[in-house]
This record gives C-alpha cells, structure tokens and sequence, in this order.
C-alpha cells in the first residue's frame, strides 16, 4: 500500500477563522516553564498552535502598531478604535481540550482593505524549506497555517490581552531586563556573577 507522505503528495493545511467567537493567546505551565498557545475557536472548532513567548510580545506590538496607522492614515469611518473596548477583553483561561496542531516558525500579518480586518497568519516550522508564504496564499506547497480574520475592535483586544498574558511571567532582572529566576541568575550586566535579588 502506497502511502501519500511517501511520495511527496502530502499538502499544506490552511486552517482558516473569519471573525472567529473567540481568539486568544495563554499559556500553560508555571512562570519560567510556560508554553504559549494561539487558540481559535468557532462554531465548535478550536484550534491550538505553539509559539515562543517572544513571538506573542511581538505579534501583540505589530497588531497595535498596524491599527495606530490604519486608524491615522485611512480609516474614515472610525472602525479602529485607540484603545481596547473593555468589552472585548478576555481573561478566561484556554479552551479545553487544548491540541497542538503545531508549533509557529514565522508569523504574517496585514490589513484587509475590503472587510477592515486584520489578518494574521501563524505558519508552522518548515523543515524543508525556509520559504514563508506570502499573505493570503493558498499554494499546496509551504508550511501549514493557521489563518485569522479579526475585527479591528477586536484585535486591539486580542493585543491587550497579548501583553497582559506575557507581562505575567517572571519579574525582569532590574539590570539585564531578562527573566529572574527563584534562585537568582547569570546576569550579563554583572559580568558573569550570579546576582540575587531580595
């Protein structure tokens, strides 16, 4: 029996959310050891990816960079609000079950002219190639995706909640700005010593 992965005709998923009911970043773990998730849900489907914690910090500053332009630039209308409708904002834990679908290499981002939405795409490690598609592609080839259409109000939420979530880890070194550790760390602006900070 022929197997498809075994001759090369395995194709990419794109796993698409228009206006989903619910998209969020948390995590799971204890401060120091947590795993990020994405998570969509809609219409019964839910749909978990992994990313690195500075992957969230970054895309939660694009997303609010992208709406500053939008909301100076062409927004007419007044879609893009300047800060996150309280309504919006979600501090409920990740739906269960939680399923990695897989883990996030790069990320996409853009501006929907015709729905006003942000579009963000999260596309999986590619192990054979270090190509990313372009926004909005479709091709079979290329890592999977996971596809996302928000509303403007609502991703000025998702980013607050964004920050929020990544702001709750470990305190930063007061020096070296990285992660404290319980028992202290190596800090770099210290030139190697270990510092603990009380």
């Amino acid at each position: 029996m022929m197997h498809l992965w075994e001759v090369g005709l395995v194709t990419r998923r794109v796993i698409e959310y228009r206006l989903p009911e619910r998209f969020v970043v948390g995590t799971v773990g204890m401060p120091g050891e947590r795993t990020f998730y994405l998570q969509a849900k809609s219409a019964g489907a839910l749909t978990a990816v992994a990313f690195e914690k500075q992957q969230a910090i970054v895309l939660a500053e694009r997303i609010d960079d992208l709406l500053d332009e939008v909301r100076i630039s062409r927004d007419p209308g007044g879609v893009v609000p300047e800060s996150a409708p309280p309504e919006l904002l979600d501090s409920e834990p990740l739906d269960m079950p939680l399923l990695e679908e897989f883990r996030v290499g790069a990320m996409a981002l853009g501006w929907d002219e015709g729905s006003s939405c942000v579009v963000i795409e999260a596309h999986a490690i590619a192990e054979e190639s270090d190509q990313v598609p372009e926004l909005g592609e479709d091709g079979d080839e290329g890592p999977d995706t996971l596809r996302v259409w928000l509303s403007a109000p609502y991703a000025r939420a998702f980013a607050d909640r964004t920050h929020r979530v990544a702001e709750s880890g470990r305190p930063p070194c007061p020096f070296c700005q990285q992660p404290l550790d319980p028992e202290g760390h190596i800090c770099p602006r210290a030139n190697g010593y270990k510092r603990r900070d009380f």
